[in-house]
């Protein structure tokens, strides 16, 4: 399909979608009052009753000792595996407002402990005889890190009776603080106890039995055996990856980053060899407020991904501030450093790319542009990234005779002239440009 034709299709697929979707949903305090009810009903004073925990949580605040948490949907134990953030809400077409639902409806029953150091009741550090860990994370098959690494590494929802320290005390106000980073209510946990036993899988097991494994390589192990990068990273932020007395709790939004960029190294290499793609492609996909495109020229592997964020969207609330840009690139042989202006949308945009060539077995430079336009109210996580990537390759493609007339066709539908985006673009600013696309600031 020309390039113009593909616009065009797409163009009237927006607007569709956008007459469906007229009026955001902003039901927050509906739901908190649902929630409350829920909540009055099936915790006491002491525990979580008919407790069933699909997930887990690291925070990454004053690490290395952090607070991990037990997830629980209070409530609706029946769909304990729908609040658990995977490719499937993508597919279910959740809303912003469906992801503020089933984050808030998560009871975060959470206790301290030090990244390394299980203590000796798997909760509480504590210092042995020798001065050191009295037991490492490694180690830690009893208690509370035993039964959060046993919710990670199963393959379905656990089990479990949490214990709570007092009756949880909840906030139901209501702050733009709130809608900004949407979380469940927190309990202090005093136990947690398996209510069976779980199911792991075979290459889970696997990994953990192998000591000598750098968590690297049982990172790419697991993704080859089918493991989506969802699961993966639960089980990297359990401590349950990795080299023996290694082997630490992460962060989850560090594990979501760091198994994006392990699997993203690993696909680099496997399609390095690869012939290229014969023509320049581009695709486009369109998810909760956030447009992409990806154009696809032949040769060797680059990629760079750019971010306009509109005034009004949740990155850029002001206004009356204009587009804010964002940027970061690669080349053949990757990057030495963390990408801080994208941050994690760098690495899952860049994973939903490599996935699609390697399934092509072919190899190509990849510019992806990102619109974060004002209808994105909520952030819901760099999963919307990865998932829109992933599925942008589905149904029809454009395509163009040169790199210069991609992008200038994409540009007359971007929020910035193409001027300001090739003054920001390492790949953009390669094209051939007369002198008033610079003039022109957009």
């Amino acid at each position: 399909m020309r390039l113009d034709e593909f616009i065009e299709f797409e163009a009237n697929e927006r607007a569709e979608r956008r007459r469906l979707a007229a009026e955001k949903d902003y039901g927050i305090l509906d739901h908190l009052d649902s929630f409350e009810r829920r909540f009055e009903e099936h915790v006491s004073d002491d525990a979580v009753v008919g407790s069933v925990s699909p997930s887990i949580f690291v925070g990454r605040s004053n690490y290395p000792n952090v607070s991990t948490g037990l997830l629980s949907p209070v409530g609706r134990e029946d769909r304990a595996a729908a609040f658990e953030t995977s490719a499937a809400w993508y597919d279910e077409g959740v809303s912003i407002a469906d992801v503020f639902d089933r984050r808030t409806s998560l009871l975060n029953s959470t206790r301290g402990v030090d990244v390394a150091d299980a203590g000796a009741t798997g909760g509480v550090k504590s210092v042995g005889a020798g001065g050191g860990p009295a037991e490492s994370v490694h180690d830690a098959w009893d208690g509370w890190l035993g039964v959060q690494r046993e919710v990670a590494i199963a393959d379905r929802p656990v089990d479990v009776e949490i214990g709570l320290d007092g009756t949880p005390d909840l906030d139901f106000e209501v702050g733009t603080e709130d809608i900004k980073t949407p979380t469940g209510p927190r309990a202090a946990a005093r136990t947690a106890d398996l209510g069976e036993n779980p199911h792991v899988p075979r290459p889970v097991k696997k990994t953990l039995e192998d000591d000598d494994w750098r968590a690297e390589g049982a990172m790419t192990y697991l993704y080859r055996r089918g493991f989506d990068v969802y699961e993966i990273n639960t089980i990297l932020s359990a401590g349950a990856l990795g080299r023996g007395e290694n082997r630490r709790l992460v962060p989850t939004r560090w594990s979501i980053t760091a198994v994006d960029d392990t699997v993203g190294q690993f696909l680099r290499g496997s399609i390095r060899d690869n012939p290229t793609v014969d023509r320049i492609e581009v695709h486009r996909n369109e998810y909760l407020g956030n447009a992409f495109w990806v154009i696809l020229v032949p040769g060797r592997w680059e990629y760079e991904l750019v971010e306009m964020k509109s005034p009004g969207s949740i990155w850029n609330p002001d206004p009356e501030a204009g587009v804010y840009l964002a940027a970061a690139s690669e080349g053949r042989e990757g990057r030495t450093g963390y990408v801080e202006e994208t941050a994690g949308a760098y690495y899952a945009a860049r994973l939903g790319v490599l996935e699609h060539l390697d399934d092509r077995g072919r190899q190509a430079k990849a510019l992806v542009l990102r619109h974060v336009s004002d209808d994105y109210w909520g952030p819901v996580g760099v999963w919307q990234v990865r998932e829109a990537i992933r599925n942008a390759f589905e149904g029809e493609r454009g395509t163009a005779e040169t790199f210069g007339e991609a992008v200038r066709g994409v540009a007359e539908h971007l929020p910035v002239s193409l001027g300001r985006l090739r003054r920001k673009s390492t790949m953009a600013a390669g094209l051939q440009a007369n002198l008033g696309d610079f003039v022109d600031a957009g």
